[in-house]
């Protein structure tokens, strides 16, 4: 990933904190890691940072529990970020469905027709219609965050039911998740020439 991907990953997640935090749940880091997908220290560092920057506050009470609110200056940087990532998402859109194109043509031609993903979001949406286009098959939608849920005709399962069923050529469709999916199916035992992401060599 180059310096300008991170930083839109950086000011993506920014947002994606400050929309969890601005709903009516009051939610821990915890939780709010579980939400993003992201590591719980990694959340705890960009809480750090709102808070400094004036967007959020944080209320505490016994336990050791916090509220994390918006500030009215929190509210403002969440419209203004939403604005910057629906023009980013437009173009990432175009990016991504050729990439993965490039990806599933270059697979069948090595007389690949059928691949498991792994991590389910908008960008696997995205891979899907690529992979349509490309005339494969899906077997496998795998991801331990959206298990028991449907992806068009199929159930969602986890990494470690999904590579139960078959030694799988696996493509990684989530963009903010891809290297730590890659690292977990590495973990599992999965060969790492039958793990594929779209738009690295």
């Amino acid at each position: 990933m180059n310096g300008d991907d991170e930083k839109v990953l950086d000011t993506y997640r920014s947002f994606l904190l400050l929309s969890e935090i601005s709903g009516d749940q009051q939610l821990s880091q915890r939780e709010l890691a579980k939400r993003l997908g992201i590591a719980l220290g990694l959340v705890n560092s960009y809480l750090k940072n709102l808070v400094a920057k004036g967007f959020v506050r944080v209320n505490s009470f016994p336990k050791n529990r916090y509220a994390y609110l918006l500030t009215p200056k929190g509210f403002a940087e969440k419209s203004r970020l939403a604005y910057q990532h629906l023009s980013y998402f437009s173009g990432l859109y175009t990016v991504a469905r050729q990439d993965y194109l490039k990806l599933f043509k270059s697979m069948s031609a090595h007389g690949v027709k059928q691949v498991a993903f792994c991590g389910i979001d908008e960008v696997a949406e995205i891979a899907y219609l690529s992979l349509k286009e490309a005339g494969m098959e899906l077997t496998v939608a795998m991801d331990a965050e959206a298990a028991g849920r449907k992806f068009f005709d199929k159930s969602v399962v986890t990494p470690a039911i999904g590579l139960l069923s078959g030694n799988h050529n696996i493509v990684i469709t989530s963009m903010k998740r891809g290297d730590a999916l890659r690292e977990e199916l590495l973990r599992m035992g999965v060969d790492t020439g039958r793990i594929y992401q779209a738009g690295k060599s």
